[in-house]
């Protein structure tokens, strides 16, 4: 008998932990009844309930296991390593606020059948804010664009992976994964499902500007060359077009000494311009440094603090 893994990853989601793994239990159980199952909840150090109604779940059937964590390890690392930590012939990574539908997962499973290694969800539109929407939208285009990878619009790490998928998450050994990359970056037989993503059941999201800015940095600094060259290409530009103007302007000085203004205001504009140029770059420059040092000192993905319903063998 085939294995389906459900990995669903929550952070401060106490008035849906308990709905989301009915839920998806009613789906395994029921239309998928020929198939067993685990359902894997990692808990990235939740300040509420959450904790102990996965106590209470995992209590209740031991096909639900829990992993909790001794700190927040951040929105990439606690999902990647949770997936890293199934033991199905395939695993459906989801959101526990529902806004991945669990209607998809009997849709993953029959395309996973089919012969696809990866199936993946993308929002083909979405009831969350629309600003917030179009700029993912954007983000998605402009990195599209500048990646050597493919990268997958729309496309945030729900959906379903087979065990030689997973088998290759474990060998990657990257102290900052980013699924989202791996998975448009390595070959694999991938079938897309388009969905309209819902809103959040209850609860707030968790993700805010900076979350949003990180994910983005990281998808930047990890696949794209992109930031590097230009501040070299704009750099040179910058440098030459100085030159020229330092040139131009010595030469007026002294064959119209007398007549010819100091020029203060134009000098001091392009030194807020070229400054303002230097510090940009030099952020930018910046994040790829922290990305490298990241990944030098290699810390561990997850640490944690307690399992519950694993085989400890």
């Amino acid at each position: 008998m085939k294995k389906i893994s459900v990995l669903i990853p929550c952070y401060n989601e106490e008035e849906n932990v308990v709905p989301i793994s009915k839920a998806v239990t009613e789906i395994l159980e029921g239309e998928l009844s020929e198939y067993d199952y685990e359902l894997v909840f990692i808990d990235n150090y939740s300040t509420d309930r959450t904790r102990d109604l996965l106590r209470m779940i995992c209590g209740r059937n031991p096909k639900i296991k829990a992993i909790f964590n001794v700190t927040n390890f951040g929105q990439f690392n606690s999902p990647y390593y949770g997936i890293c930590q199934t033991t199905g012939d395939c695993t459906i990574a989801m959101s526990c606020d529902f806004q991945d539908p669990v209607e998809l997962i009997p849709v993953f499973v029959r395309e996973w059948e089919n012969g696809y290694q990866i199936v993946s969800g993308i929002k083909s539109s979405s009831k969350e804010n629309g600003f917030i929407y179009f700029l993912r939208s954007m983000y998605y285009k402009v990195i599209k664009n500048m990646s050597s990878v493919e990268m997958i619009e729309h496309f945030t790490g729900f959906g379903l992976y087979d065990k030689t998928f997973v088998k290759l998450l474990r060998q990657l050994d990257d102290p900052i994964p980013f699924i989202r990359g791996v998975v448009a970056e390595y070959g694999y037989k991938r079938k897309d499902v388009e969905y309209e993503q819902p809103k959040r059941r209850a609860g707030k999201t968790h993700n805010n500007w900076y979350s949003l800015y990180d994910a983005a940095m990281l998808s930047f600094t990890s696949y794209t060359k992109i930031g590097l060259r230009l501040a070299t290409f704009v750099g040179f530009l910058g440098s030459a077009f100085s030159i020229l103007v330092a040139v131009v302007y010595l030469t007026m000085k002294l064959v119209w000494w007398d007549r010819f203004p100091a020029g203060m205001i134009p000098v001091l504009l392009g030194i807020f311009v070229i400054g303002s140029m230097q510090l940009f770059f030099i952020g930018l420059l910046g994040e790829y440094i922290m990305n490298i040092n990241t990944r030098v000192m290699h810390k561990p993905l997850v640490v944690e603090e307690e399992r519950i319903n694993f085989d400890e063998s």
